[in-house]
């Protein structure tokens, strides 16, 4: 399972083990433990503008002087820009290319992170915490393309390694940021510091995108429309997917310890659970590659995370203080249904550029509608004055995420889909 360019038989026969190009595009762009490497690293900065403001925000709004309303704004941004920024990644991609994106974006994401910490006042902070998290959000969509185009045979190994990137990235920086502002004596320099990672990241990516620039213009494709993916009832069927796994978990970060603390557990230990949910993804996500690899094409897995979701809050319903650990475990299994569906971009596409298209349309859609989970979850329970009913919900939503994940997982391409309509058409 190592990245080391060897050329494997791929996992699913709808995800073809070359390129748009038909090569191993790995030997192209580098080698393909440097390249590995750079969209890891790519992918563990791409959480952090979001943990690292996160768990300041009250020392921020002091010194900034920012009103509670605008402090909410802040905290909807990174689904809004998500949302927004990620449905123009497909004409920034066409015209850079891919890696040169990457490059590019941890540029704006570095020279953001460090120059939003200097600001004084609130208009400029929200201004360059957009184009933070705008990079982000084109990061987040071309991951997915990164493992298509580079390591086409090795789809499941790969998006393990970045979706436990991204789960990584933002827990360390929900949990290092506030004792290096401490350490340091201010926020800004425990926000400022993760500009030091993208910078880091930034360098194996360097002679990655200078490959890249010295064969574009061998070959530029022109990208798949994100109005003409919008006729595929399969892209449709990713994104409904993503979008309920990613409302899902927008709740659960948001109101989890809330929920326990509620029921009578010490706030303190309500955080921990809540680190403990976010944990436990990370070494069950790097589990997936074999999982995929044996169950994939069956709905066994899309089935595994919504009976473990269900599990998780049934328990939270039932006997919240009873064992919070349990409950926290079991709904972090159930989380790895993000991983698992940024993965099924790659394998329900054929192309780098269908892949690329695919993400960018169910994450652009997937988020707006992702806000409806946190909203949701607050408003029923202003609405019934308890947590059952939105807790019910939520699990019935679990349930949701098993149906649509057996149909995403039982085959077929975007690209199949879209020539079958245009001969019916």
């Amino acid at each position: 399972m190592a990245l080391d360019g060897s050329v494997t038989s791929p996992a699913d026969p709808t995800s073809p083990g070359t390129t748009s190009s038909g090569t191993t595009s790995s030997t192209r762009s580098g080698p393909a433990w440097l390249v590995g490497a750079a969209i890891v690293l790519l992918a563990l900065n791409l959480r952090v503008a979001v943990g690292s403001v996160g768990v300041v925000v009250d020392p921020l709004r002091d010194d900034l002087g920012m009103s509670a309303t605008v402090a909410g704004v802040l905290t909807t941004l990174p689904v809004l820009c998500f949302a927004v920024f990620g449905a123009t990644t497909s004409r920034v991609v066409r015209v850079l290319g891919l890696d040169r994106t990457a490059a590019t974006l941890l540029v704006v994401l570095a020279l953001g992170l460090a120059s939003r910490a200097t600001v004084g006042s609130t208009v400029p902070f929200l201004v360059l915490s957009v184009v933070t998290l705008a990079a982000c959000a084109v990061g987040n969509v071309i991951l997915p393309a990164l493992a298509k185009e580079h390591f086409p045979d090795r789809l499941a190994l790969v998006g393990a390694l970045y979706g436990a990137a991204l789960m990584a990235g933002g827990a360390a920086s929900s949990v290092v940021t506030v004792p290096v502002s401490d350490a340091l004596g201010d926020w800004r320099a425990g926000v400022a510091v993760w500009a030091l990672l993208a910078v880091a990241a930034l360098l194996p990516w360097l002679p990655v995108a200078l490959r890249s620039s010295r064969t574009a213009g061998l070959e530029r494709p022109s990208g798949i429309p994100l109005s003409q993916v919008a006729r595929s009832r399969l892209a449709w069927v990713c994104t409904l997917c993503f979008a309920v796994q990613a409302a899902q978990a927008y709740a659960q970060f948001g109101w989890f310890p809330t929920i326990l603390a509620d029921a009578g557990l010490a706030s303190g230990t309500a955080g921990a659970m809540q680190g403990l949910l976010a944990a436990v993804g990370i070494p069950m996500t790097l589990l997936l590659p074999p999982l995929v690899a044996r169950l994939g094409g069956t709905g066994v897995l899309p089935w595994s995370f919504a009976a473990l979701t269900v599990a998780g809050w049934g328990g939270v319903l039932a006997a919240p203080t009873a064992a919070p650990w349990l409950w926290a475990v079991l709904l972090g299994l159930g989380g790895c249904t993000f991983t698992w569906v940024l993965i099924m971009f790659g394998r329900r596409t054929r192309t780098t550029e269908g892949t690329a298209a695919l993400s960018a349309f169910a994450q652009s859609v997937g988020y707006l509608l992702a806000g409806l989970g946190p909203f949701g979850t607050g408003l029923l329970h202003d609405l019934t004055g308890s947590w059952t009913v939105p807790v019910v919900v939520l699990m019935a939503a679990a349930v949701l995420i098993g149906f649509l994940g057996t149909l995403v997982d039982r085959g077929g391409t975007v690209e199949d889909d879209l020539a079958s309509a245009s001969r019916v058409g």
